[in-house]
């Protein structure tokens, strides 16, 4: 029987390879392929949830697929059903094919049919690795899929500048996330020796032995895990992102941000429960958190002036209860209220064009005054300094630019008065240095060897900040996010244990990634000269097949499960040591940040307007009230 979980990953790949296939004016086939395939994926979910019912609920689990194994470490994709898994299968589909239904019409004649259905498809791909993951490194790759597909969809009008600028909002707040569950899989590689499966954190004396042998690593795990769901699912301090994404067309916005998407974070902390759930301390800050996430945002749901915002902030706020019912053990209800919520939200978003037409014409001909409501009884100095904090929306986006974008452009800029030619001459001899130190180990002092991994780290991290506040040459912030490879695969390969061939493993997908990524910017500069990365090109919509190339060699750069890079990405943290925490933030920061950096490429050149009202971005700076401020051109900058 567990054969048959293979099947629930193979429709939705086949579905999406079908229809990258079919030619872009077949609207029908187009749709009839993700109806078809999603429909397909309902009925096997309800046939194997029934087989498995009969069965009496076993839980099913397959680790038959090593994709790398050396002495001390194995990379193996693994698979694990349960009733949390059968749940979200169902609720998943389900919706999944009633957008594909409702998505046939609700396109039609729209210039992106067929780029929808097949981020659609892509979506259900990943969605349903995640749900079917059995351990962390199974769920990363789902985990990426689901941030580049939230990406696209956002980006879905890519001809206009506010859809594509909360696509790279959003997509750096997934990559934040992403941190958490880098160094969460790091640690628990050193916790547990081995990658472990979520079947095995069903033994609950083997957890207890071990988080009570390293508590430390068993309080920051689930921490990290809590960082990285509260990101997926908009929770404080992440919750502003949630409403800017619904710039997306309004069946993305359903099925992404009011149902399934936005509650992958939930599903991984039910999904890691066992390991967290003897420690109260972790328990009280989860149930706080959504506590504190569903007080902030229900206020500011109240406030929205857009329904979709309003919609986006009460999806928010029921999730901080989901979290909460998962931090008190109430994993039935917490299960039962994702499927209630999910339903709802995507009900709300595909009649919400309809409901404004209808509230504007019985305000119009039948207007009846506001019933009173509960704020009336709240002193009014308290009551308006509430409104005006839900109304700014707490002034999140403030405080994450304020303390977390403009730091790391200020480090960026440190390096912004080096030429190209001079940033060559300086750092290709530092590489080569450290190289010749690599090969020359044993004449180094122990001194001097503890603190070598952590500085290259360092660099390559500095460079790659200098890559994502890069404003003019496209090759230069290409050549510095490559240099940030070399430099962290040069870092830990003084770590022990770490051979040449693990380096080349790494380095093979990075290196093509990097060659036709070259190669595509070198082509555009001949195309169109005017290429820098001052403002939105829009490229795309002239050169879509150069654009598709290039977004292929970014995620290549980004580590993208499509190449090995992403396997030796989990190689070299579980090469860093435990006594080495800040070497490994510095190597997931740089992570991070180079897929903001290359992804903040592509939209430059590929995505915006292109009819030569040129958008450009300034540097953020602040206001009065401390927010970024913008400045749009009537004509391309000088």
């Amino acid at each position: 029987m567990e054969h048959l979980l293979y099947i629930f990953l193979l429709i939705p790949a086949l579905g999406t390879l079908l229809s990258l296939l079919i030619p872009g004016r077949s609207e029908k086939w187009l749709s009839r392929n993700a109806i078809f395939t999603t429909g397909l994926q309902l009925v096997g979910a309800v046939a194997l949830i029934a087989l498995w019912a009969w069965k009496g609920s076993p839980d099913l689990n397959i680790k038959e697929l090593v994709i790398y194994r050396t002495k001390g470490y194995e990379f193996y994709l693994d698979f694990y059903f349960d009733r949390i898994t059968a749940v979200y299968l169902t609720v998943g589909a389900l919706l999944t094919f009633i957008i594909a239904v409702y998505s046939r019409t609700y396109l039609h004649r729209e210039a992106g049919y067929k780029r929808f259905f097949n981020t659609i498809l892509f979506f259900f791909f990943g969605y349903n690795t995640v749900i079917f993951s059995g351990n962390l490194e199974t769920m990363f790759v789902g985990w990426e899929v689901l941030g580049i597909s939230s990406f696209l969809l956002i980006a879905f009008y890519r001809e206009r500048y506010l859809p594509v600028r909360n696509a790279v909002m959003v997509f750096s707040i997934y990559r934040i996330g992403d941190v958490g569950l880098l160094l969460a899989m790091w640690m628990s590689h050193h916790l547990w020796h081995a990658n472990i499966s979520f079947l095995e954190l069903n033994n609950t004396g083997a957890v207890h032995e071990h988080v009570a042998a390293h508590p430390f690593l068993g309080m920051l795990i689930p921490l990290l895990l809590l960082v990285s769901a509260a990101a997926k699912s908009a929770q404080f301090p992440f919750s502003a992102w949630l409403p800017r994404a619904m710039e997306g067309p309004t069946p993305s916005s359903a099925i992404f941000y009011g149902s399934l998407s936005v509650h992958i974070g939930a599903f991984l902390m039910m999904r890691t429960y066992p390991f967290w759930e003897g420690q109260w301390t972790v328990r009280i800050i989860v149930g706080l958190l959504g506590l504190l996430t569903a007080a902030i945002a229900t206020p500011t749901a109240r406030v929205q002036s857009s329904i979709k915002a309003q919609i986006a902030y009460s999806s928010i706020a029921q999730i901080g209860l989901i979290f909460m019912e998962v931090a008190a053990g109430f994993e039935v209800l917490a299960l039962v209220h994702f499927a209630g919520n999910a339903f709802l939200r995507t009900y709300q978003l595909l009649v919400s064009p309809s409901v404004v037409t209808y509230l504007i014409r019985e305000q119009f001909y039948h207007f009846t005054p506001a019933r009173p409501a509960f704020e009336q009884f709240v002193p009014a100095r308290l009551r308006n300094t509430f409104y005006l904090l839900a109304l700014k929306e707490w002034n999140l986006d403030v405080l994450m630019f304020r303390y977390l974008w403009a730091p790391m452009k200020k480090v960026g800029g440190l390096m912004a008065v080096v030429s190209y030619r001079n940033f060559l001459l300086m750092t290709v001899p530092s590489l080569l240095l450290g190289c010749v130190l690599y090969f020359n180990q044993t004449a180094l002092p122990d001194e001097l060897m503890a603190y070598i991994p952590t500085l290259f780290a360092f660099i390559g991290l500095v460079m790659v900040m200098r890559a994502f506040t890069e404003r003019g040459s496209t090759r230069k912030a290409w050549t510095l996010v490559l240099m940030n490879h070399l430099w962290i695969s040069l870092a830990i390969s003084f770590n022990e244990q770490f051979s040449y061939l693990q380096t080349m493993l790494y380095l093979s997908g990075i290196l093509v990634a990097a060659a036709v990524g070259i190669l595509a910017i070198n082509r555009l500069r001949t195309l169109e000269p005017d290429s820098h990365l001052d403002r939105f090109h829009g490229f795309s919509q002239k050169h879509p097949k150069l654009g598709m190339v290039f977004l292929a060699s970014c995620l290549g750069m980004a580590g993208f499960p499509i190449s090995p890079a992403f396997v030796g990405v989990d190689l070299i943290f579980s090469h860093i040591r435990t006594d080495q925490f800040i070497l490994a933030l510095f190597a997931a920061s740089g992570f991070i940040v180079n897929g903001l950096a290359v992804i903040r490429m592509y939209a430059r050149l590929f995505l915006g307007p292109s009819d030569g009202l040129g958008v450009e971005v300034r540097e953020p700076s602040t206001d009065g009230r401390g927010s970024p401020t913008e400045l749009r051109k009537d004509q391309e900058p000088q």
